[in-house]
C-alpha cells in the first residue's frame, strides 16, 4: 500500500470550486468601490435604540491594552522548537482580511502602518499566500503568532480561492509566496510543494472574516460556501472563529466612539445574522474596527483589535493541546 505521505497529491473535481453568483437585484456598483462606501447603512442610536447594558463586558483602559499586548507577545505554543501559531484568514473580497493584519501590527507599533497591502477594487489584491509574523512593541522579536493572508473567496466560477487550495494551505502543502490561480490548483508538481508538512507548516486556526455592512447583501451561495468550508476544516481538527469587520460602517455612534460597540443593538443583531451566514455560534464571533483613513492609533480601537487576537489565540492553542506530545504544556512567558 502506498504511503500517504508520498502518494501523488491530486486536486479533487472542479466542483470543489465554490464560486457564487450575486443576487440579481443587488446594485450594479462594484462591491468594494469607493462609491459604495458612501452608501453604507449607517444606523444611529437615535433610530436603533441603545441597549441598556452592554451585551459583552470589555475594559476600555490603557492598562487593558498593555495587558493584552503582554499576553499576546508572551504566547508560545510548546509543540517543538520554533513553532508559532499559524492563523489563516478567509473571507470574501474586501472583507477586511489584509486591513486586520495591518491594524493588529499598527496596534503594536503605536502608529498606523499598512504592512499587508490593501486593495479597493472588486478583485482580490492579495494573490499569493503571505505570512506575517506579528512583532511586539518597537520591532521586538516576533510573537508566537503568524497571520496568513491569501486570495479572497470569489464571486464567480473561476475567481477566488478554491476549496481544494484552502485545504492544501491548512494541511501545510502550500509554500509561502505561492500565487493562486483557480484554473491551476495546487498539486504535488507545484513549485515548492511541501510533501511532508510538519506541524510548523500547518494552519492551527482558521478565522472567517465578514463585512458587517454586507452581511445581508452577500451572494446567496456564500452561506453554503462557508458551511462547506467549515465542515472540511473541522474534519482536519482545526478550530474556527470569525471577525465581524467594519462595524463602524454600521453604526454612527460606534464610528464616533468604538467603546459603544457592545451597546449597539444593530451590531448585536448583525452578529446573529453573521452567525447564521457562517453556521457558527455568536460566541465564536468578535467585532473589530480596522484602521483605514487614520494616521494615528487609538487606544480603544487597539483594545478591540487586541481582544480579537487574544480570542483567536485561545482557539489556536486548542489545536496544540489536541496535538501536543505527552507531558508538554502550552507556554505563556512571564
Amino acid at each position: 500500500m502506498q504511503n500517504e505521505a508520498t502518494r501523488k497529491f491530486e486536486p479533487p473535481p472542479s466542483s470543489f470550486n465554490f464560486g457564487c453568483k450575486f443576487v440579481q437585484d443587488l446594485p450594479a456598483a462594484k462591491a468594494d468601490s469607493k462609491e459604495t462606501v458612501e452608501n453604507k447603512p449607517f444606523i444611529s442610536f437615535s433610530v436603533q435604540q441603545k441597549l441598556e447594558t452592554p451585551w459583552r463586558d470589555m475594559k476600555w483602559t490603557e492598562e487593558q491594552k498593555t495587558s493584552l499586548m503582554e499576553t499576546i507577545s508572551s504566547y508560545r505554543p510548546r509543540c517543538g522548537e520554533g513553532t508559532q501559531a499559524r492563523v489563516l484568514l478567509l473571507g470574501p473580497l474586501g472583507s477586511g482580511k489584509s486591513s486586520f493584519i495591518s491594524s493588529v501590527q499598527s496596534a503594536f507599533n503605536g502608529r498606523v502602518t499598512n504592512r499587508a497591502m490593501v486593495g479597493s477594487s472588486s478583485t482580490s489584491f492579495t494573490k499569493k499566500l503571505q505570512l506575517f509574523n506579528i512583532r511586539g512593541q518597537k520591532g521586538e522579536d516576533p510573537t508566537g503568532l503568524v497571520l496568513c493572508d491569501a486570495m479572497g473567496l470569489g464571486d464567480g466560477e473561476m475567481t477566488g480561492l478554491t476549496l481544494h487550495d484552502v485545504l492544501s494551505i491548512i494541511k501545510g502543502h502550500v509554500p509561502e509566496g505561492h500565487k493562486f490561480s483557480p484554473d491551476q490548483p495546487v498539486r504535488s508538481e507545484t513549485v515548492g510543494f511541501v510533501k511532508r508538512p510538519s506541524i510548523k507548516d500547518k494552519i492551527h486556526c482558521v478565522v472567517f472574516v465578514v463585512d458587517a455592512s454586507k452581511v445581508l447583501t452577500y451572494p446567496k451561495g456564500l452561506s453554503t460556501t462557508f458551511q462547506q468550508l467549515r465542515e472540511h476544516i473541522s474534519d482536519l481538527g482545526v478550530h474556527q472563529v470569525a471577525l465581524l469587520t467594519h462595524v463602524d460602517h454600521l453604526c454612527t455612534e460606534t464610528a464616533k466612539d468604538v467603546t459603544k460597540v457592545y451597546e449597539s443593538r444593530v451590531i448585536k443583531d448583525t452578529m446573529a445574522k453573521a452567525g447564521a451566514l457562517l453556521g457558527m455560534s455568536t460566541s465564536y464571533i468578535v467585532p473589530v474596527k480596522n484602521y483605514s483613513s487614520e494616521l494615528d492609533v487609538d487606544a480603544n480601537t487597539d483594545v478591540l483589535l487586541l481582544s480579537a487576537v487574544d480570542h483567536i489565540l485561545q482557539y489556536a492553542d486548542l489545536y496544540f493541546q489536541d496535538n501536543k506530545p505527552q507531558n508538554i504544556q502550552p507556554k505563556f512567558d512571564l
